[in-house]
């Protein structure tokens, strides 16, 4: 069971709808916002059939609680609704890692620098880390070197959420997306020669000088 340090029971209450309403009194609102006073919760009930409604009790801890007249299956409908286009909006941020080594070449660092913008373009946050072995753990100013190049590279483009420190053999820092930073619209590359020349129709091959009637 569910308790706070008071050994209050915190689980979510159960709504109550119809005959599951207990009190021995409810003061009630109708479906269009308007209060019908306090009554029996089968008066209350009578109500909500002959509008072929439900009695759902909105606030159940006031004192009388309080219920209100609904259509209580298209407002769990419609809640549901909210909630799953909310959940399709959120956008899950995950980590990306990307490894470099002390001895990465300049390309490969080019390259991983345009998957950088790609992840962060992606809405993700990176994870850059370079990782050591053997005698490179002597010269950890090489890998911080190289994330900082990194990071200049990038300037304007990331924000530094954690700046290079070393976690065992790695050397790490976490970039994030600047703000107001977008990246750069693919752009579509202009048609090839070879191209206009197949969308030009071909125009009619104008007949020989030399060509002569058949004679039948």
């Amino acid at each position: 069971m569910n308790r706070d340090f008071r050994g209050n029971d915190n689980r979510p209450r159960e709504t109550r709808t119809n005959e599951r309403v207990r009190a021995r009194e409810v003061r009630v609102i109708d479906e269009n916002g308007e209060m019908l006073g306090v009554m029996p919760p089968m008066r209350a009930l009578d109500i909500a059939r002959e509008r072929d409604l439900d009695l759902v009790e909105v606030s159940p801890n006031v004192v009388p609680p309080v219920c209100k007249l609904m259509d209580y299956g298209r407002f769990k409908y419609d809640q549901n609704k909210k909630e799953n286009e909310a959940r399709k909006k959120q956008k899950i941020v995950t980590v990306k890692e990307i490894r470099l080594r002390p001895r990465t070449d300049d390309h490969d660092i080019e390259v991983k620098t345009r998957k950088i913008q790609q992840f962060l373009a992606e809405g993700d946050r990176v994870k850059v880390s370079v990782q050591f072995r053997g005698a490179e753990m002597r010269h950890p100013e090489i890998g911080r070197r190289l994330l900082d190049d990194i990071a200049e590279v990038l300037k304007g483009t990331v924000t530094i959420e954690r700046t290079p420190s070393m976690e065992g053999r790695m050397m790490s820092m976490i970039l994030s997306r600047a703000p107001g930073w977008e990246p750069p619209k693919k752009q579509t590359p202009p048609p090839s020669d070879k191209q206009k020349a197949s969308d030009t129709p071909a125009e009619e091959m104008p007949q020989s000088s030399d060509a002569k009637d058949a004679t039948p």
